[in-house]
């Protein structure tokens, strides 16, 4: 116990002396003034890049905005020549549809259950001298059993047209311009 009362005589002597040593050096007017009198040496390069820099700043800050704008309208300009060539690509899309979706109005119009009661060999003769595009779409609305039998009895060269038609009518990919 003995040991205990040292150790806190021995403490609160520490936090005494240490108060006291700090009130003392508060109490000492100079001891921690610094002396401001004499100004800080100017280094004269400095100060001459200080005032270049402000002078330049406005005209820096205005060229970093017109490359920016410069940028940002290059962007621009390249965001409206996709959407045009969307808008381009979409109106033949919808070109392709329409005379797609006319083609099969075609062969609607009871002529496909005229030919499906023909014989072949005389739907193939009679599909040879009507126009081409008629012909397919007469040809796409038949049973694929029938339709082979047709396309079996024409000349070569008209069964290859129909085809090529046919082909096309059905590929999403048809546009009437080349790309």
């Amino acid at each position: 116990m003995t040991g205990n009362l040292d150790h806190l005589r021995g403490k609160a002597l520490r936090i005494l002396f240490a108060s006291a040593a700090g009130a003392l050096m508060l109490a000492m007017p100079g001891a921690f003034a610094q002396d401001v009198t004499a100004p800080p040496a100017e280094n004269p390069t400095a100060s001459e890049i200080e005032k270049f820099c402000t002078n330049i700043a406005d005209a820096a800050r205005d060229q970093r905005y017109l490359l920016q704008r410069k940028d940002l309208e290059a962007l621009r300009a390249s965001v409206d020549e996709r959407i045009a060539t969307l808008e381009k690509r979409r109106a033949e899309y919808e070109d392709w549809l329409k005379r797609r979706n006319d083609f099969l109005k075609q062969a609607e119009l009871g002529l496909v259950d005229i030919y499906k009661t023909m014989k072949p060999d005389d739907a193939a003769g009679k599909l040879e001298m009507v126009r081409p595009e008629i012909a397919a779409a007469i040809v796409m609305k038949l049973p694929a059993r029938q339709s082979s039998l047709i396309l079996g009895e024409m000349s070569d060269d008209k069964a290859a047209v129909l085809t090529n038609i046919i082909s096309s009518a059905s590929d999403p990919n048809t546009s009437k311009e080349p790309s």
